[in-house]
């Protein structure tokens, strides 16, 4: 029988996602369901405080400014902190914000708050994201993301059927429906931070659910995987890099993506002419089916060329549904085209985030996710603004929905050309391992020198298997 310590690279590696994974999935859902109330607090807040929509909806996106000027420092805090107390901070201080968000008595103490919001929950995102890259190999770590996105796809699920039925809690106890969509939504965040501080390991050497054969086994796993062309250096320099610049504005459309669809969809529905729970009943099912494809599809993307596919494929599917969600005329066929889109925005983000942590190490890969998350996420912004004004140009509640169309085609064609790019790298490399096999047979002196340095380069020298 197999000892604890003596456990395969596989078997160690459920064992860690089993302690991490379900703590982390259950933050990353109270942090979703935060973002999302205020597009359920929306269908009755508007009118009680006498706002018009785009006022409302700038509102909203404040909460977007306040997380990019602060998603850096916070991250490198997290960093130099570790990411056990900084994220129970984070917790604490957000969880408070949205309590006092159910107490808004005017619209600039709505937008005070929600930038504070932001401010609040600045680095939990790309601190989470950077902390399982320290704990999970690169072959590992589109299925542990996949996992983790499980999150915003079950909080968008549960979080429309919690806004729909606390709407209707108006009047409980002298608070209006609205309030307690927030003060609701706010208090977990809190009641999270002492499990955080208590449950969550710091680093592989302070996990006491390891041993010490164990934590030495990963830690050889995570040195093995360090990329050799991975940055190091002055964290800030993200800023003005290239490569984050580029993973940040394809973010960006991700982020306008998703914060419109989740913002507007309560909206749309509620054109439909339906109660506040059947609202909420019928937005949890484009992030029901979400969850359904997580659970299968991030565990076949082992590959960078594969995962450029998937990317190319679901942004020019979603591109096709949300072109028909507004242009059908039947109301059931254009709430079945939402529902695909919907998913297909989900799935994008388990592809992305693999991709990321294979150019930077260290402290300066914690700034980068930071940076590429907190520019990224002023699609959060654009979406929640222009979801509104589309609507108002056009007289529509279903135009809108061009507007995620608009970026999923764009995230659809480009994953098509980091297609052909990875056939193009993938190829010089194989041409690399044919020249090396030649030097080989013709005898040339130590010709496994450059055999090894080919299995170097090649993208799938690192999921051979390792001779014993």
């Amino acid at each position: 029988m197999q000892s604890q310590s003596e456990l395969s690279e596989d078997q160690l590696m459920k064992k860690v996602a089993w302690r991490l994974m379900p703590l982390l999935i259950v933050m990353f859902l109270v942090s979703f369901i935060d973002r999302q109330n205020v597009g359920f607090a929306k269908l009755d807040m508007v009118h009680a405080l006498h706002m018009s929509e785009a006022a409302y909806g700038l509102g909203a996106s404040l909460f977007f400014i306040g997380y990019l000027l602060f998603e850096i420092p916070s991250t490198l805090a997290l960093h130099k902190y570790g990411a056990r107390v900084w994220l129970a901070r984070i917790m604490f201080t957000w969880g408070a914000v949205t309590i006092l968000l159910g107490f808004t008595s005017s619209l600039p103490m709505f937008y005070v708050l929600r930038f504070m919001l932001g401010v609040a929950e600045a680095g939990f995102y790309p601190g989470v994201i950077y902390y399982l890259t320290l704990w999970f190999p690169q072959i590992y770590r589109t299925r542990v993301l996949g996992v983790f996105t499980l999150g915003s796809a079950l909080a968008n699920m549960l979080g429309a059927l919690v806004g729909g039925l606390l709407l209707n809690l108006n009047g409980t106890l002298g608070l209006a429906g609205w309030q307690w969509v927030f003060i609701a939504t706010g208090a977990p965040a809190i009641l999270l931070t002492l499990i955080v501080m208590v449950y969550l390991p710091g680093s592989i050497d302070e996990a006491k659910f390891l041993s010490a054969a164990q934590k030495t086994k990963l830690n050889d796993m995570m040195r093995r995987d360090a990329p050799a062309n991975a940055t190091h250096g002055n964290p800030l320099a993200a800023l003005w890099d290239v490569r984050v610049l580029l993973f940040a504005a394809t973010y960006m459309l991700m982020s306008t993506s998703l914060y419109g669809v989740t913002y507007w969809l309560p909206t749309l529905v509620k054109g439909f002419g339906v109660s506040s729970t059947i609202n909420g009943l019928l937005n949890m099912m484009p992030w029901g089916l979400a969850v359904l494809l997580l659970l299968w599809l991030p565990g076949k993307l082992r590959h960078d060329r594969v995962v450029y596919k998937a990317i190319a494929a679901i942004g020019l599917l979603g591109l096709v549904c949300f072109a028909s969600s507004a242009l059908l005329d039947s109301n059931v066929l254009r709430f079945g085209a939402l529902v695909v889109g919907g998913a297909c925005i989900t799935l994008l983000y388990p592809c992305f985030w693999s991709l990321p942590p294979k150019f930077f190490q260290g402290a300066r890969a914690a700034a980068s996710v930071a940076a590429i998350n907190s520019i990224g996420n002023l699609g959060g912004f654009f979406g929640q603004n222009l979801m509104p004004y589309v609507g108002k140009v056009t007289q529509s509640n279903v135009t809108p929905m061009l507007v995620p169309a608009a970026c999923l085609a764009v995230l659809g064609v480009g994953g098509l050309v980091a297609v052909s790019w990875q056939r193009k790298r993938d190829l010089a490399s194989e041409d690399g391992l044919q020249r090396a096999v030649a030097v080989q047979e013709d005898g040339s002196e130590d010709p496994g020198a450059g055999i090894d340095q080919m299995l170097d380069l090649h993208p799938d020298h690192m999921h051979m298997p390792q001779q014993k």
